[in-house]
């Protein structure tokens, strides 16, 4: 579903070196994760998924398109959908439907499909009952459901969670991974950018960024055997695993 060969960027206003060589593949229906540190690039690469960064050099294909080529953008983002951190900056309506329905009213969608649509994404992610409602008074997690919802309406193949539950209580985190993992199960491709080991551990590979580069990759279990490896990029493992490690050192 996602190549990337060779790919490096530069952000243009900076000229920082944000990523270099990346070379990756996943396939149609993997859940995977892209872990790393602040500073990373591991949201920078997330972003040339659906294409709202194109490569400095390289090249990253999605579902057989290359971002390079300027008419596959529109396909990508189509084929992509993107959830992003704080789920403010994806709602734009006032009423909590009217937001899901916004890009299908924008892509031209009838209005009883767009009806269905709508109603089908809000049941999946648990917020049929606040259709009517103003999503600036809900909370973090609904809000977050919410954008969720909204990518879920124009149905894309892919949906890459771009640290969904990183201003999220631990009420909202569970009920987030929730909808992610049923998504997955449902035959969605999945990437999810984050640096909270804990949220990774039923991924079928883990690619480890470090300053930009492409470290490493593997099962949950290949890399949380890497104890050193993970402390290396500013990474923490999950509590459990963690004391497994220290009994282990200290026996």
């Amino acid at each position: 579903m996602i190549i990337c060969n060779n790919l490096s960027y530069i952000y243009p206003e900076t000229e920082k070196l944000a990523l270099q060589n990346i070379n990756l593949q996943i396939k149609k229906g993997e859940f995977i994760a892209i872990l790393g540190s602040n500073g990373s690039g591991k949201s920078t690469l997330a972003k040339h998924f659906n294409a709202l960064l194109t490569p400095t050099e390289g090249e990253c294909i999605v579902n057989g398109l290359s971002s390079n080529i300027e008419e596959n953008i529109f396909k990508i983002r189509a084929s992509c959908g993107m959830v992003f951190q704080n789920p403010d900056n994806q709602i734009v309506s006032g009423v909590v439907e009217e937001d899901v329905a916004f890009a299908l009213e924008n892509l031209g969608v009838p209005q009883p499909k767009m009806r269905k649509r709508v109603d089908e994404a809000l049941k999946s992610v648990g917020m049929s009952d606040y259709a009517q409602h103003a999503p600036h008074l809900l909370s973090g997690g609904q809000k977050q459901r919410i954008a969720i919802a909204g990518i879920l309406a124009m149905n894309p193949e892919i949906i890459v969670f771009d640290e969904p539950t990183a201003m999220l209580d631990p009420e909202g985190r569970h009920s987030v991974m929730k909808i992610i993992k049923n998504l997955h199960n449902e035959g969605k491709t999945i990437i999810l950018i984050t640096h909270n080991m804990s949220e990774v551990e039923d991924c079928d590979t883990l690619f480890l960024l470090k300053e930009g580069r492409l470290i490493s990759n593997g099962t949950p279990s290949e890399i949380f055997d890497n104890v050193p490896l993970i402390h290396s990029c500013g990474l923490e493992l999950p509590q459990i695993r963690q004391l497994e490690y220290n009994l282990k050192e200290n026996s």
